[in-house]
């Protein structure tokens, strides 16, 4: 087999291969029996039709096409192995001759990852945020926990803003109930502005049984964004009350018998989650700084593909949360233009990004090791809650498993760039990785004791070393005296 590359772009090459007739001839016997099972000829069982007959009554062309068809996949992999190149996505194939019996020869077009060195990353500076948990942030973590311990009180009152009122909801379009814009017996907290606009200001002032109608347009279902005639009523108004700030809520909210212990857990955990927020940032930035120093090309197709999967999966999270794009866009203060480039540019990044990895890993000779992807799949199976066995087995029959070896690779890449560069925070401090990996996991630190029996032992050594070439220095002299 012959093939020729001839480079269309820097990111898409055009592959022309020949392929001597005979190599298809374990093809051609598998179109013959696969066609001998399907036709039926008088004289003859299913999968017993000799070739002539094939030939005679189905046509040699038939035959013909079905063997290239067979073939293909494996000489284009051949091809692509030959030519030593990274192909992006799937190839545009065209059958160039088809000679029976004498030649056969394609032409497949398809993108490649561009050809680079990533350069030499020590030095590289990033700064991250301070891991400071100040006494604000504890107690409004507090706060938001005496909140999921509040409950509620009937008043007999008019609805005040804070309020939850037990409402029912009724919407109609030009006289016609919109059923999925209806509720009953809903708890809605006044001046949450979580629901239809104007809500808050039209239960305002209500006492329970009374109603009051206004137009608004609808938030979700089949008819999001059309104006409806909303009848709002009130069949309770509630009052909020917080638990006391004490010790008693702490023996209520928690395993701790005082606030102050609660408040000693509550700035730890703060100060792990600031820990794991400053490692993301470092692996994030150290890679905006490693892209920076890198100018390559970008397949369009690919781009084009990841930003057709970015927008596919916000309108799966809008749909879930029963939102529409419009309303997304105006809780963000974004226009069209706007969200478009900012989704283009992130997709031009992230193709960037797996370029640079992938490289990376090819330069530093990475590989992966069983129990790395058998580490990855475990830490994926928790984040979905499902058993690792169950994963795995998805992965394998759905062949995901070269995809994870990727990403296993990739993050080693980065893990790598991590370790070789300088991490600060705000205030000027560096960072120290590895002594943060090792607390997040519940390593101890290294004690001084240990780095101290270190240093020993190096001078142990080298005392050793010393000794062991003074005596044999020694011993040489008293040879040649000899």
């Amino acid at each position: 087999m012959k093939t020729d590359v001839e480079e269309l772009t820097p990111t898409r090459v055009k592959l022309t291969v020949e392929v001597p007739f005979d190599e298809l001839k374990p093809n051609l016997d598998k179109a013959y029996k696969e066609i001998a099972r399907q036709v039926r000829i008088k004289g003859f069982r299913p999968g017993k039709v000799p070739a002539p007959l094939i030939d005679k009554y189905v046509g040699r062309g038939a035959v013909l096409q079905e063997a290239v068809n067979d073939a293909l996949p494996q000489l284009y992999g051949r091809a692509v192995e030959q030519s030593e190149i990274y192909v992006l996505g799937q190839p545009d194939v065209e059958v160039t001759r088809l000679d029976d019996g004498e030649q056969f020869a394609f032409t497949a077009e398809v993108d490649i990852r561009p050809k680079f060195e990533v350069p030499d990353y020590d030095g590289l500076e990033v700064v991250v945020d301070d891991a400071v948990v100040t006494d604000e942030k504890v107690e409004e973590t507090i706060g938001n926990l005496r909140e999921r311990f509040a409950s509620l009180t009937t008043v007999d009152r008019a609805v005040q803003e804070g309020d939850f009122a037990v409402i029912d909801l009724a919407a109609e379009i030009d006289g016609e109930a919109v059923e999925d814009a209806s509720a009953a017996g809903l708890s809605y907290e006044v001046g949450s502005n979580a629901s239809v606009e104007g809500l808050d200001d039209a239960l305002t002032g209500l006492k329970a049984g009374e109603s009051t109608t206004f137009t608004a347009p609808l938030k979700g279902g089949e008819r999001a964004g059309e104006e409806a005639q909303i009848t709002a009523t009130v069949q309770s108004v509630k009052v909020k009350n917080l638990p006391e700030l004490d010790d008693e809520f702490a023996q209520l909210a928690s395993e701790f018998d005082t606030l102050e212990e609660l408040r000693a857990d509550v700035r730890t955990r703060l100060e792990r989650q600031m820990r794991m927020q400053q490692l993301a940032q470092a692996r994030d930035r150290a890679l905006e700084a490693l892209l920076e120093q890198i100018d390559i090309p970008l397949p369009e197709r690919v781009v084009e593909e990841e930003i057709k999967r970015r927008n596919q999966q916000l309108e799966q999270q809008l749909q879930m949360a029963g939102m529409t794009k419009a309303d997304y866009l105006k809780n963000e203060d974004k226009s069209e233009e706007d969200f478009d480039a900012e989704v283009a540019e992130a997709a031009r990044q992230a193709v960037k990004g797996g370029f640079v990895l992938d490289q990376l890993a090819v330069q530093e000779e990475l590989s992966v090791q069983n129990e790395e992807l058998s580490e990855y799949v475990v830490a994926q199976a928790m984040q979905m809650n499902v058993p690792p066995q169950q994963l795995a087995q998805y992965l394998t029959e759905n062949n995901q498993l070269p995809a994870v070896v990727n990403e296993v690779l990739r993050n080693k890449a980065l893990n790598l760039v991590v370790e070789h560069i300088t991490i600060k925070d705000e205030s000027g401090n560096e960072l120290d990785v590895e002594a943060i990996q090792r607390e997040l996991s519940g390593e101890p630190p290294r004690a001084e004791s240990e780095e101290a029996d270190e240093s020993a032992e190096t001078a142990e050594t080298e005392t050793s070393a010393e000794t062991s070439s003074s005596e044999s220095a020694e011993a040489d002299q008293g040879d040649k005296k000899d």
